[in-house]
């Protein structure tokens, strides 16, 4: 029986809200766009049109999938991050608003710095570096990423960004020293894996099973990266300079505790829209 593109995603969306779904109304919609290869606007303007066959079996096999765990950013290949439409894959993180708090802080802190150069440290998709980048008149920006299948997408959303001119990609390891040949940089972002081993296992089935846990693994204790980057990598951040992290539920006075260790001062904590202490910044007291 013929129906139209409406209906098809109220349908779909009831179904996903029966399944208990928080986000149906929103992932109806892009499941929907994604099979019929339509933006928003055009799926709005063929409300009243009848789906083609292969169209509606399309979009109810995706909801099949995201039913059985699969998260609709890997299905559909793209997600939205600070108002950026991004590539998405399952080498990398789904970008989510808890991180768009660290974008915020870094754009923030950056603010009246004349061309300030930024380095994201584990970018993965490059949504951090790229918001910033966007936002903050200038700035040139290196997102740093060990993981060769993470940096094809950072490279990919360069491109997809319009912002080749003002960032590039290379391949770096968080828990090593900074290369020399770096230089030095007016601010540091960084959302590393964070998750303690032993909980990986403990997570929703959609990011245990699909997210890469290279991007989830923060180690015994989940510290590991914090500890790394505030001390191999503040040589790399110029007097005074700025170095902002994610963080996990719990784990804030911990990082801060790291960073005044590391010889970081004027350390803010910033909470997430849910009331979580989710961001950990802070300024580098060095000499000049």
């Amino acid at each position: 029986m013929a129906i139209t593109y409406n209906n098809l995603y109220l349908d779909i969306r009831q179904q996903l809200h029966q399944a208990g779904l928080p986000a149906a109304t929103l992932e109806a919609r892009e499941l929907v766009c994604c099979a019929a290869g339509k933006s928003r606007e055009e799926l709005s303007r063929a409300s009243r049109l009848y789906v083609p066959d292969a169209v509606e079996q399309q979009a109810r096999a995706l909801v099949q999938r995201h039913l059985e765990g699969e998260p609709v950013a890997y299905l559909i290949g793209e997600w939205e991050f600070y108002g950026l439409p991004l590539d998405i894959s399952e080498r990398v993180l789904i970008p989510r608003p808890d991180t768009e708090v660290l974008a915020a802080a870094a754009i923030e802190g950056l603010q009246g710095v004349a061309s300030p150069r930024v380095l994201d440290l584990c970018a993965g998709s490059g949504c951090v570096g790229l918001a910033v980048a966007k936002h903050v008149s200038g700035s040139h920006m290196v997102l740093g990423e060990i993981d060769e299948g993470a940096l094809r997408i950072c490279r990919q959303n360069i491109r997809r960004t319009g912002l080749s001119g003002q960032v590039v990609s290379m391949q770096l390891n968080a828990l090593e020293k900074a290369p020399p040949r770096l230089g030095e940089f007016d601010c540091i972002v960084s959302n590393p894996p964070y998750i303690p081993t032993a909980d990986i296992e403990a997570l929703d089935p959609s990011v245990r099973n699909h997210e890469p846990h290279l991007a989830l693994d923060g180690g015994a204790d989940g510290l590991d990266f914090y500890r790394v980057i505030a001390d191999k990598w503040r040589d790399a951040l110029l007097p005074n300079g700025l170095m902002a992290f994610e963080v996990g539920i719990g784990q804030a006075d911990e990082v801060l505790r790291i960073m005044r260790a590391n010889g970081f001062g004027d350390i803010q904590i910033v909470k997430d829209l849910h009331g979580i202490p989710r961001v950990v910044y802070g300024r580098l007291c060095k000499e000049i």
